[in-house]
């Protein structure tokens, strides 16, 4: 039976939920669109950059983990291991929307990104029964709860620019016999709606995310993505959280794509510099493999007039479970990130 990437999803929404007000308030004051110099010492965001608007539209968090590990670094003299963590916080990731507070958390990420002049990038994982039981096993009580949810993150983007990942797995979990028989209809009707409500917003772009490139054929999805209302999405999003290279998923997402009216994607190339992993037990070489890389910076000028961006919907550096010697999905993990930016020398 597949299983999942996107254990690690869950528990990272709820590892950083704690303390994403503080972050947002920090990222509310200081205006994003003054970046930091390298004076301003040992605060999270110093020396951060990122690259221009045309290549990369997306809003960098000053106070992601990443930057402030860089300021750690920094502060402890580890000049080399702060320079190779850069790589990570310079670019935009995925801000996963946690279940408590989805309208403060939307307006706080979307407000920055808007006094930037950038789109912010968020990824909306909270269907109930989610991800099987498995690491991330979650999501809301039932299919109201998750309605609320869904007008309470609509509520906090307003009509200022977005792009969402719309709940990674849910509908993949539906096809591979992951989710019971019982709660199909309702996720499929819990979809179709989040599609609905967040695509009558002004500036919202939605991506339904539709597996990755190792899972299976887009034969046994691309009718699913039917039901769960890819008509009137943008496109669909494949690899998160996953490491297949880039050429396979523009491979697997062209083939998804012709059957489900020529949708545009986008490709989560967080860490798929050196591709899948393929040793080990099959069923957990999602799992913080070693030996992995990042892959493609962030950008919207990609290889083929199909996919919409290059994404990093998967925060490099955070952990995907407690396996090969890792703490709690989500949490960040400095030693990791260490090599996944170190692996990208190579």
């Amino acid at each position: 039976m597949y299983v999942s990437r996107g254990a690690r999803r869950a528990a990272r929404a709820r590892a950083s939920a704690a303390v994403l007000g503080a972050a947002l308030l920090l990222a509310a004051c200081s205006s994003p669109e003054d970046p930091k110099k390298e004076g301003d010492g040992d605060k999270a965001g110093a020396g951060i950059t990122q690259q221009p608007k045309e290549a990369d539209p997306f809003w960098v968090n000053p106070d992601g983990n990443a930057a402030k590990q860089v300021a750690a670094y920094r502060k402890s003299g580890k000049d080399d291991e702060a320079e190779q963590i850069r790589k990570i916080a310079q670019q935009p990731t995925g801000e996963w929307i946690g279940p408590e507070n989805p309208e403060q958390e939307a307006r706080g990420f979307t407000e920055a990104a808007d006094r930037a002049g950038r789109t912010a990038l968020l990824v909306l994982y909270n269907i109930p029964h989610r991800d099987c039981g498995q690491y991330s096993q979650g999501g809301a009580a039932d299919g109201n709860a998750y309605r609320t949810w869904i007008d309470g993150v609509a509520a906090g983007i307003g009509d200022r620019s977005a792009t969402v990942i719309l709940e990674p797995d849910a509908v993949l979990h539906l096809v591979d016999g992951c989710t019971k028989d019982e709660f199909h209809e309702e996720r499929y009707d819990l979809l179709t709606g989040a599609v609905e409500k967040l695509k009558s917003l002004k500036n919202t772009k939605v991506y339904l995310d539709a597996g990755n490139a190792g899972w299976g054929h887009p034969d046994q999805i691309f009718e699913p993505l039917k039901w769960a209302g890819i008509a009137k999405a943008d496109g669909f999003s494949v690899n998160v959280s996953n490491f297949y290279s880039t050429k396979d998923s523009i491979t697997y997402g062209k083939q998804l794509s012709a059957k489900v009216g020529n949708k545009h994607f986008v490709i989560d190339t967080s860490r798929n510099g050196n591709g899948p992993y393929k040793d080990g037990d099959e069923n957990e070489r999602w799992c913080n493999p070693p030996g992995r890389a990042l892959g493609e910076t962030p950008t919207t000028k990609t290889a083929d007039p199909l996919v919409d961006a290059y994404l990093w919907v998967k925060r490099p550096g955070e952990s995907d479970g407690e396996c090969k010697g890792g703490p709690k999905a989500g949490e960040w993990w400095p030693a990791y990130a260490l090599k996944l930016a170190r692996g990208s020398d190579t």
